[in-house]
């Protein structure tokens, strides 16, 4: 079975490795453009692109998926089965190709969280399950009908970076799971339930990434949690950009039952906490990066900037 492979971010590493090492036919490679990056404008490669040249497999870089030449060259290669992950939308021209058409990996359990940030949403949200699906590609983006899906916890102390990270790797046995049925015909695609009301993961942008302290503590806090490391919760302090990215409901130190702090407004010692007021409670910050300096843990924040 010819197999071509579609992607860019560390995220799709894993599942091309892992095809490759189930000795899979990985008859091409197409990601990401190189893009210039760093002060010096040097071209940087994909995460996929790097793995793909480890292993001398055939790269195709387009800037255009509908260029005609590009085309005729995915074409050319006469493949069974595409597989895309964490890759650009396609036109129909490109995931229609194959005989056994093209399937997805995508980082949710659909039809909940379709959209281009699945794993963010999922920790904002609150959510204590998600996982990973793979589905066929057809017009409406994440929408095509299911092929397997595997679950995964999400616990307290995660961030995005953690589930990320385990996301990545269980996708990986996801996409090896649905060659091999692919290849065997041992499959039944599920359509979606294109009807029912399920949470939605739009593109994260600044405006939502900044902190609206009326919000509950609860919610600030899952809010910093999914967007940790990247592209990280921010907020204003000592009249700078300050980005958030760990924090705690729990409150350590005893809060003076005469405090005029307001929602929005900080308590600190200046030593060992700073806690802000929400719309409802306290939320202790636990570790951030003023703009223009490192990121530190509180303690070390504190010693540095005086409050």
């Amino acid at each position: 079975m010819r197999i071509i492979f579609m992607g860019t971010p560390d995220f799709a590493v894993p599942s091309l490795k892992a095809l490759v090492e189930h000795h899979f036919d990985v008859i091409a490679v197409i990601t990401a453009p190189d893009k210039p990056a760093g002060r010096g404008n040097k071209l940087l490669q994909s995460a996929v692109k790097a793995y793909a040249l480890s292993q001398n497999l055939t790269i195709l870089q387009p800037t255009n998926l509908k260029d005609p030449e590009f085309i005729e060259t995915l074409r050319s290669f006469q493949a069974d089965l595409q597989i895309v992950v964490a890759f650009r939308m396609l036109p129909e021209i490109v995931w229609n190709m194959p005989p056994l058409g093209t399937f997805n990996l995508h980082g949710s359990l659909l039809p909940a969280y379709r959209g281009a940030a699945p794993i963010n949403w999922a920790i904002i949200r609150g959510e204590t399950e998600t996982g990973v699906t793979t589905f066929k590609l057809q017009h409406e983006i994440d929408t095509g009908s299911i092929l397997f899906q595997t679950k995964e916890p999400i616990y307290p102390e995660d961030t995005m970076g953690t589930l990320y990270g385990r996301l990545m790797h269980l996708g990986a046995d996801l996409v090896v799971r649905t060659v091999q049925a692919i290849q065997e015909n041992n499959y039944s695609p599920l359509p979606q339930d294109l009807k029912g009301e399920y949470p939605i993961a739009p593109k994260i942008n600044r405006e939502i990434c900044e902190i609206d302290w009326n919000q509950p503590s609860e919610h600030i806090h899952n809010l910093i949690r999914g967007l940790s490391p990247v592209p990280a919760a921010w907020t204003t302090l000592l009249g700078k950009h300050c980005k958030i990215y760990k924090s705690s409901l729990e409150i350590k130190y005893p809060i003076p039952e005469d405090t005029s702090t307001q929602i929005g407004e900080y308590l600190t010692d200046n030593k060992k906490f700073l806690y802000f007021r929400t719309g409802k409670g306290w939320l202790s910050l636990e570790e951030l990066q003023l703009e223009g300096k490192k990121r530190l843990e509180i303690k070390a924040f504190l010693a540095g900037n005086k409050l």
